[in-house]
């Protein structure tokens, strides 16, 4: 994959990076909607691409390259092309304006979005993270799950463009990370909160295994206070955050700022601007609850195909977040809530992140999600998922009087809280809540 994503940037084709979980309608869609003509694959995915097979062909004569197992029937060898290929440098113009990624967003509210990133945005990319990951030629950056979403290229670019060594994981495994970051003399890591919960379940994740590294980032989704400080006391001085917006604004909480405003999600990195306005588009005061717009020279050409989409989020060259949170006198980011997981229950808005910083603080509780769901009374009312650290280490209704007798107000307290096994999640490894309030996943969930 990795080969792919050079070549392609080499002959100005446009990757576009898809789940191997994609399957059936879900796939068929977003390679009609990219204009798939080639599809690099590996064998076991295969047999899933045979029924979008002529969507693909449709686009051009090659229907799609194998990079390992037997050659399929209408398929060709990914080893054999290479093989094949010369040494002769393509005469192709390639500009720092021309598209070279369309990443889909994960879809948690609605049908994926094609959001197109430049050339120049990912060199970009290389540049100003790795200026902020303090990278060099000896760094050594571990990725340790899905190179199909935006968190990848965090320490992928960087590590490409300064000539660190980049060691990747064919899965998420967190004994294995640890064993490789002991052995490698990792360095850098981005992970998602899950992943990063996961290391904190293993005893051997402590500072005294892991001396090397430097850099541990979360990305993707909020990272709770109480997961932040276990790992501050565990592993103390990598902590970094980005939050951001794959279509191209970022904040960034560096480790030498963690410990002065460490519920911050930190400061926009050089080059970048930031606003926290109200819903008429006007700035509000230091300490005020406001959407989240930035610009920044990451910003994405737009959504493909999708002019009317990318007009309702970039306005005035402000990328518009559809998320909450506010400012402190020194500038730091505090988010709120996303604003599409937020519920109104009588009347009041109420933020799920607020709960879930308290549910995680049982110490029973391993991960917690917090969503709404419908009451004749109150119209939504929350209910909180919670995944245990050992099974029968409290019920439900233990770990709901327990949270209602700590939650600051009367909305805030659960109607019910679930225990399950396991959350659904993308590729990358983010809760997807869209699915958790599907009447489906609500009656399939395993409650213990």
């Amino acid at each position: 994959m990795l080969e792919v994503y050079w070549a392609a940037a080499k002959i100005g084709a446009v990757v576009v990076p898809l789940s191997p979980l994609l399957r059936g309608k879900g796939l068929s869609t977003l390679v009609q909607d990219a204009d798939v003509r080639l599809v690099v694959t590996e064998d076991a995915v295969a047999p899933f691409l045979d029924e979008v097979a002529p969507d693909i062909a449709a686009g051009g004569p090659d229907r799609c390259l194998l990079i390992d197992g037997e050659v399929r029937r209408g398929y060709r060898s990914y080893h054999a092309l290479v093989d094949a290929a010369d040494e002769t440098a393509p005469a192709v113009e390639v500009g720092g304006n021309d598209p070279y990624n369309i990443i889909y967003s994960s879809g948690t509210t609605g049908l994926p979005k094609g959001i197109v990133l430049s050339q120049r945005v990912r060199s970009l990319y290389g540049i100003l993270f790795g200026l902020a990951w303090r990278m060099g030629p000896e760094s050594v950056a571990l990725h340790s799950g899905s190179l199909c979403f935006n968190g990848g290229f965090l320490t992928l670019m960087p590590a490409f463009v300064l000539g660190s060594t980049f060691i990747l994981h064919h899965h998420f495994d967190p004994e294995a990370v640890i064993d490789t970051i002991a052995r490698e003399r990792v360095t850098h890591m981005f992970m998602v909160p899950s992943q990063i919960v996961a290391l904190l379940g293993s005893p051997r994740f402590a500072a005294a295994n892991v001396p090397s590294l430097r850099m541990l980032g979360a990305v993707g989704a909020p990272f709770h206070t109480e997961h932040r400080e276990e790992l501050a006391r565990r592993v103390p001085g990598v902590f970094h955050e980005l939050y951001g917006l794959t279509e191209g604004f970022m904040t960034i909480l560096d480790k030498d700022q963690y410990a002065a405003k460490p519920t911050s999600v930190g400061v926009p990195p050089p080059f970048f601007d930031m606003r926290i306005v109200d819903e008429h588009g006007t700035d509000v005061a230091v300490g005020e609850v406001g959407e989240i717009i930035g610009r920044s020279p990451l910003l994405m050409s737009g959504y493909y195909k999708r002019p009317d989409l990318t007009r309702e989020v970039i306005v005035d060259g402000w990328l518009h977040s559809g998320d909450m949170g506010y400012v402190d006198d020194d500038g730091f980011l505090y988010l709120v809530d996303r604003a599409k997981d937020m519920l109104i229950s009588g009347g009041v808005n109420v933020y799920p992140r607020d709960i879930e910083e308290i549910v995680v603080r049982h110490p029973a509780v391993r991960e917690a999600a917090v969503f709404g769901v419908p009451s004749e009374r109150w119209g939504e009312s929350p209910l909180a998922a919670v995944i245990l650290r050992e099974p029968g280490a409290a019920s439900a209704d233990e770990l709901r009087d327990w949270v209602n007798a700590r939650v600051e107000a009367r909305y805030q307290q659960l109607q019910e809280v679930v225990v399950v096994e396991e959350f659904p999640r993308s590729a990358a490894g983010k809760t997807l809540k869209r699915v958790m309030r599907e009447p489906y996943w609500a009656g399939r969930r395993t409650r213990i």
